[in-house]
């Protein structure tokens, strides 16, 4: 196992290697908060989760709108700037998170943060696919979702315990955290923006942002950012209605969903870099379809079991579809990218997230709130089933895409 695991360190450059344990560091704080935001809301302001959804949601509207700005200013300015602005921002933003006591406050106050601490999103994934070439993509964001995972071990484990005694005690060590990262950045990760080529004349702002709309006519790479985005849909309930869900209809404390998460944590800290490896030469976009798939299915026990054990089982099934899908998209993604416009591609490739943030905990607040809750469920599994038929057409569409190159349409 050692051999394996130096193998593995051997393949990355160190460049890489210190992104990804800076990135560690930053996950441990947003792993510590963020998956009980929903659980703070409802208990801070004794509200429903329809506010805590549409509360949700406004970070959600507000993060996109940050995200396609910080793509933009990515491709303009660089990477590094804007990891260190956005963490700056996000220290700023969760300590004004943890202090506000009326709810009225907290919407002006979500579109603010929300736009604000989402600036840096873009960059980082551009910053991977720069240090990384084409063909090391894929297992490269394998290894950050290993270390991701790591962090989600500790975050919510110790989460569990805290949020009994302080909710603000959790907004403050994630402000810190920030703070801690931030420097780490400024001392040790150098600018990894491509260099632009000689005699080239470079962008002004204005034309930057226009650029945004090669993108958006690339018509292979919308459809599959629609899929992307029904699945993530369904996944955001993981982080935010599940534990509401759990919590009332089942009795399961923050401490149990906080075992789930490790659990999901843990699985994929054992079983990612085997599955990276052994999907890497398979068809792209037939893995997305099985990934749907493991999603449907694990989504859709959510509906029809009752024992904790078939929930720890539920989370990871639906793990499992998580390690393949989740490196598979984000290299498909920079693979369609153009290397000048890979920001913004990039903050496209965001959305997938930030939109299903925006529509899902609001959308699942409704059904909680007013209907019989396990439809919540059974509407991710058809979800889920949809994402699988779209990728399948994706895969007839361009066929195997061997090695994550960009589609014809995208590369000119």
């Amino acid at each position: 196992m050692l051999n394996s695991i130096q193998a593995i360190y051997n393949d990355f450059p160190q460049r890489f290697w210190t992104v990804a344990a800076v990135s560690f560091i930053d996950k441990v704080g947003g792993t510590m908060l963020f998956p009980f935001f929903a659980l703070y809301i409802t208990q801070q302001f004794n509200v429903g989760m329809t506010q805590a959804g549409i509360v949700l949601g406004i970070f959600a509207i507000s993060s996109m709108l940050g995200g396609m700005i910080g793509g933009a200013l990515t491709d303009r300015w660089g990477r590094r700037r804007l990891i260190i602005a956005g963490l700056i921002f996000s220290a700023v933003s969760t300590l004004a998170l943890g202090l506000v006591r009326e709810l009225a406050l907290l919407y002006p106050l979500a579109f603010v943060i929300g736009l604000l601490s989402d600036l840096a999103g873009p960059a980082h994934q551009a910053m991977v696919a720069d240090i990384l070439p084409e063909e090391k993509r894929q297992e490269g964001f394998g290894v950050l979702r290993v270390v991701g995972n790591l962090a989600w071990i500790v975050g919510p484990s110790i989460t569990g315990f805290i949020v009994g005694h302080s909710f603000l005690a959790l907004f403050v060590i994630d402000a810190i955290i920030s703070c801690i990262v931030a420097a780490l950045f400024f001392l040790f990760i150098p600018e990894t923006k491509p260099a632009a080529q000689a005699g080239e004349t470079p962008e002004s702002l204005l034309s930057t942002f226009r650029g945004y709309g090669r993108a958006l006519g690339d018509m292979a790479f919308m459809a599959y950012i629609l899929g992307l985005s029904l699945l993530g849909v369904v996944y955001v309930q993981m982080y935010n209605s599940l534990s509401v869900f759990l919590r009332d209809q089942h009795g399961v404390s923050p401490q149990g969903y906080g075992f789930l998460l490790t659990a999901s944590a843990i699985t994929v800290i054992f079983l990612q870099f085997w599955t990276s490896r052994r999907i890497k030469s398979l068809p792209p976009f037939l893995l997305m379809v099985a990934g749907s798939f493991f999603y449907l299915l694990g989504f859709g026990m959510y509906g029809f079991v009752t024992s904790y054990a078939l929930f720890v089982t539920a989370i990871v099934v639906v793990t499992l579809g998580e390690m393949i899908v989740m490196p598979t998209s984000a290299a498909l993604a920079a693979g369609f990218a153009p290397e000048a416009m890979r920001g913004r591609y990039m903050a496209i490739f965001g959305l997938t997230f930030a939109l299903p943030a925006a529509v899902g905990p609001a959308a699942a607040g409704i059904i909680l709130d007013n209907y019989d809750p396990n439809w919540l469920w059974y509407f991710g599994a058809l979800l889920c089933g949809l994402a699988a038929l779209s990728f399948y057409l994706l895969h007839l569409r361009l066929g195997r895409r061997s090695q994550f190159q960009a589609a014809p349409e995208a590369a000119h």
